[in-house]
């Protein structure tokens, strides 16, 4: 899937870290990095869909379909783009719509919450985000992942089993197609002896007359 990046123990996860304080960006930066992930930071919502090729119009912003993201952290409340503004942008993208993307916040309202969850976002996080945040986090998109991988992975088995199946059922049929032809060109062969009589029966026949 374009712009999703699937996460395996070899592949550095890389997540896309939206937020206007300085201070938090630099905190979420050395979480994720502990963690063992590959972190681009930018300061706003607008940065954000710049980095992702979404910046231009509805009709052009179809994203850059090489970049590999994995997840993107957004703050809530920054200057001239929210973070529920920025989520809604990229579950309208073609190309990133099925990015995880979670949402900070150092206010625990809870309306503002649903409505996020609702929308489409992963987690909801109040902040100050902890380690072990991130790492719930990292751990919830590689089970995910490979899921997604036992499933593919068992469609395949299916697929190939069916395929099986069918070449086995089509010989079986080329076995009786040629048994019923060697019956149809040898009819001769059904009859038994007891269907003409034996040298002896008509020796007895003729004895009689």
């Amino acid at each position: 899937m374009a712009g999703f990046a699937d996460v395996s123990v070899r592949e550095e996860l890389h997540v896309l870290a939206v937020d206007d304080s300085l201070i938090d960006r630099k905190v979420i930066e050395r979480l994720l990095k502990i963690s063992s992930c590959k972190v681009t930071t930018v300061d706003s919502g607008r940065g954000a869909l710049q980095y992702l090729g979404l910046d231009g119009d509805d009709q052009n912003s179809v994203g850059f379909n090489g970049l590999k993201v994995n997840l993107i952290i957004t703050d809530y409340w920054m200057p001239g783009m929210t973070g529920y503004e920025l989520m809604k942008k990229i579950k309208g993208s073609k190309t990133f719509k099925e990015i995880p993307v979670v949402i900070m916040s150092s206010e625990n309202v809870l309306p503002r919450i649903t409505r996020c969850l609702e929308e489409g976002a992963e987690e909801f996080i109040v902040k100050p985000v902890k380690l072990s945040d991130v790492k719930r986090l990292k751990n919830n998109l590689t089970t995910r992942d490979s899921d997604q991988e036992i499933v593919i992975d068992n469609h395949q088995v299916e697929e190939t089993t069916l395929k099986r199946k069918f070449h086995e059922t089509g010989d079986q049929e080329t076995v009786h197609d040629q048994n019923d032809d060697d019956l149809q060109s040898s009819p001769s062969s059904c009859l038994t002896s007891s269907d003409s009589p034996s040298k002896r029966q008509r020796k007895t026949i003729n004895d009689s007359d």
